[in-house]
């Protein structure tokens, strides 16, 4: 009832003080909650000052910008309450696991390159308690450094992107190296931005010797889901609406776009937003009936297969394509996928060597099973991957228009 009560309250507060958000709603404010538009990325890129309430500006607002990985950036901004709700969420999540704010972190992320917005984001990491650790160099020299810095510095947790982490965990395992064993301080990962499998779970809790606890979140809309002491991935609830869109229900689990409603933020609109991921969730609430599960995060909608017989699949069916090769040869380190046509697919690899014709036609078979025959890969080796300026990489690029 509360949350029913918050999702109506923040929409007629846009409705009612925010022209941007009138004019999406229309002449009339609906009774049915369904009846208000569906936002997506592409409705906030515009000049933030016309998407702010009366009342806020760029002064008394927090303000920020998305990566920019589902390609729509866009600047956001939020009331100082509404952010500070954010902090106090992560606060109430990490003390599930014995970690607070302050708790020393080993952070793999993204830094922006900008001199003035570099140093601001230092400061904020000496005040964090943070070591950043730049996923735009993550070759066996830099991670060696990296692995020195672990065995110096009392770190509680390491936090950071899904690829990056898995990307330090091989290396960790090529050299027989358990970092809890380094770092005896160690007691947690926290991974974010990219999905994480359960392959990759098993990878870096051998590599790390922790648990592995999964994040899920978007920078404009906050933590929408942390995992729980007993493996379930729970939805914000306190701070969002969280719906399932273009259903498909089996039983008591709902699978579409998820759509979010920022309850707090009265500077600028996430209602009924988009966030561009498809997800699973189940309406079986876990603890005191509190918190629904996310099931799983199938990936962002433009980050599907399309293939010539028209079935489409997730783009992380790659991981499992390729998986063999990164476990029995050893020499993959790095790599993504681009679907250049219907029938054509890419394969950017980071490796010790070329792979083997073997190898290669363990993949052509692989892809044959797990999405159809008739495929065609082109093995392209590179020195090394790409990042975009957030840092974050997928396993699986769509280049089709």
């Amino acid at each position: 009832k509360w949350q029913n009560d918050q999702k109506w309250t923040i929409a007629k507060h846009h409705y009612d003080n925010n022209q941007f958000y009138n004019k999406k709603v229309g002449k009339h404010f609906p009774d049915k909650w369904e009846d208000l538009p569906v936002m997506g990325k592409s409705d906030y890129q515009d000049d933030i000052e016309k998407l702010l309430a009366k009342g806020y500006s760029k002064k008394n607002t927090y303000i920020s910008n998305t990566s920019g990985s589902s390609g729509h950036p866009f600047y956001f901004a939020k009331n100082k309450e509404a952010h500070a709700m954010d902090w106090a969420l992560i606060k109430n999540r990490y003390s599930w696991h014995g970690l607070s704010l302050s708790s020393k972190q080993a952070r793999f992320y993204g830094i922006p390159l900008g001199k003035w917005i570099y140093k601001k984001e230092k400061v904020k990491d000496k005040i964090m308690n943070r070591v950043r650790f730049s996923v735009f160099d993550l070759s066996d020299e830099m991670l060696e450094r990296y692995l020195s810095v672990f065995r110096k510095k009392r770190f509680v947790f390491i936090y950071g992107y899904t690829n990056s982490l898995i990307l330090f965990a091989r290396f960790l395992l090529k050299r027989d190296v358990v970092l809890k064993d380094v770092c005896p301080t160690l007691k947690n990962c926290v991974t974010t931005s990219e999905v994480l499998t359960s392959e990759d779970r098993k990878i870096l809790n051998e590599a790390f010797g922790v648990k592995i606890i999964n994040e899920y979140g978007a920078s404009e809309v906050g933590l929408l889901a942390f995992e729980s002491l007993k493996n379930d991935w729970l939805v914000s609830e306190e701070i969002l609406f969280l719906e399932i869109k273009n259903n498909k229900f089996d039983s008591d689990l709902a699978e579409g776009n998820i759509v979010v409603t920022d309850l707090d933020n009265r500077a600028m609109p996430f209602i009924r937003y988009n966030v561009g991921d498809i997800g699973v969730v189940s309406n079986n609430y876990a603890i005191d009936k509190k918190y629904r599960r996310l099931e799983k995060l199938l990936g962002r909608e433009n980050d599907t297969i399309i293939l010539p017989s028209g079935k489409i699949s997730p783009g992380f069916t790659f991981y499992y394509v390729s998986r063999s090769i990164l476990e029995s040869s050893g020499v993959l380190k790095e790599f993504i996928i681009r679907q250049v046509s219907l029938d054509t697919f890419i394969f950017d690899i980071v490796s010790d060597r070329e792979l083997l014709t073997d190898e290669v036609k363990n993949i052509e078979e692989k892809m044959a099973a797990y999405l159809e025959p008739g495929l065609k890969l082109q093995i392209n080796r590179v020195p090394m991957i790409e990042r975009p300026q957030s840092g974050k990489i997928k396993h699986f690029y769509s280049e089709l228009s």
